[in-house]
């Protein structure tokens, strides 16, 4: 017997039983964007290579490390998507979304990164994404993050912290930088190889250096928020007022920068611990100088991604589940006559009755093993036909989630007897 064929590592099927947390989370997001009225953009997975060195930035983990790239047959160097602000940016440009215009725009797809793969991060993972472009002012800011705490309070989730910071304009964190590099330099003995490299290149990233014996000395760097500009400051103190003003309450984190090199001013985690050391379940901030890195005019910019891997181990950490969708009938039909005759008055019945929800036996059967798929099912009735109710035109009803008695109906009322019993 040849050797079965596993799927690759880091990557994952989705099986039925687990589907339906998905199609939830996926319901309540899709409502909360269209209540907010955020309209759905769908980019490819496939990418130029050049639109994340661009982006992202070439000396971040991402780009250096992570990328799924290869060569294509007339040479382009092309990518599985990583992340997707950059793919809805080149979209926006591309097709003239940007310039001059406000747009609310969501999507939600798989990303790929070669990473090693743990609970919560994954090689082929889920996101949803939300990027908001012509609006420059705090309040489209405080809007994506109210936002998010609407998700959280829709998916009955608990104990999630903001950790909110800004890093300013691209002067203030030059600013920044070179009082970064001074105190580094200081304690260059006690930076990792990474950060050593990173030192030249981008320091700002060795504040989200996760090397345990560096955070003392981490935590003791220049405080970003003292380098801040005038405009930054206000643009930040109107933020945090805005936030307070809709009771959304927020942590201070001067020490956070995100990973990619895009972001400026306003910053922000959703952070949970209960989900390890993958605590992040869901971040952003603004970047409003990328349309312009990327070939447009320069256009504000501010969005988020959120990982549906981590959201449903925080739903299942909390055991928060989603309600179930059982069928409303099982139809069991014993003999040829019934199945011929069951099968037409489901596709009447689904014609008739709006929302209604059947199975069909199939494969046939015994009328036990027929029960005892009805039962797994978890539908609320079993319709029951057999030949000789096909002659007299009749059905019957029976109950399996209580102990109702059984009914023989004729097939002319079943429409109206099953809209008496509002399940739909």
């Amino acid at each position: 017997m040849a050797k079965t064929i596993q799927s690759i590592r880091g990557v994952h099927d989705v099986l039925p039983e687990q589907s339906i947390h998905w199609q939830y989370v996926e319901s309540i997001f899709r409502d909360l964007m269209s209540d907010y009225g955020y309209k759905e953009i769908r980019m490819p997975i496939l990418e130029s290579t050049d639109l994340f060195i661009r982006s992202i930035g070439e000396v971040t983990d991402i780009v250096e490390k992570e990328m799924y790239t290869f060569t294509d047959r007339n040479g382009s160097k092309l990518t599985l998507r990583p992340e997707g602000t950059a793919g809805c940016v080149r979209a926006g440009i591309q097709h003239g979304l940007l310039y001059n215009q406000q747009q609310r725009l969501w999507y939600c797809g798989p990303m790929f990164r070669r990473e090693r793969p743990q609970k919560g991060r994954y090689r082929q993972f889920h996101q949803f994404g939300v990027e908001t472009f012509g609006m420059a002012g705090p309040d489209i800011d405080a809007e994506l993050i109210a936002l998010t705490a609407r998700l959280w309070e829709r998916l009955n989730l608990k104990e999630i912290t903001l950790e909110l910071n800004s890093i300013g304009n691209t002067t203030s964190r030059e600013n920044y930088k070179e009082s970064l590099v001074e105190y580094f330099n200081q304690h260059r003995e006690l930076l990792d190889e990474d950060s050593q490299r990173r030192l030249t290149s981008n320091p700002m990233r060795i504040l989200d250096s996760k090397n345990p014996s560096m955070q003392e000395m981490i935590g003791q760097a220049p405080n970003i928020l003292d380098y801040l500009d005038e405009e930054s400051s206000a643009h930040f103190e109107q933020l945090k007022a805005l936030l307070d003003a809709m009771q959304i309450h927020y942590v201070i984190n001067p020490r956070l920068v995100r990973g990619l090199d895009y972001y400026s001013n306003t910053v922000f985690e959703w952070t949970t611990t209960q989900l390890g050391s993958q605590g992040t379940v869901c971040g952003g901030g603004r970047y409003d100088k990328l349309v312009e890195h990327l070939g447009s005019r320069e256009t504000p910019a501010c969005g988020f991604g959120l990982g549906i891997e981590r959201l449903l181990g925080l739903l299942e950490a909390q055991d928060v589940q989603p309600p179930q969708k059982a069928p409303h009938f099982y139809f069991i039909m014993r003999g040829e006559k019934a199945q011929i005759a069951g099968m037409q008055l489901t596709e009447s019945l689904r014609d008739t009755v709006d929302g209604v929800k059947i199975i069909c036996n199939c494969g046939g059967g015994s009328f036990k093993a027929q029960m005892k798929r009805a039962d797994k099912s978890h539908a609320a009735y079993a319709l029951i036909l057999a030949d000789t109710e096909v002659d007299s035109a009749h059905i019957s009803i029976k109950p399996l989630q209580s102990r109702d008695e059984q009914k023989l109906i004729p097939q002319a009322e079943l429409k109206e007897y099953i809209e008496s019993l509002n399940l739909v």
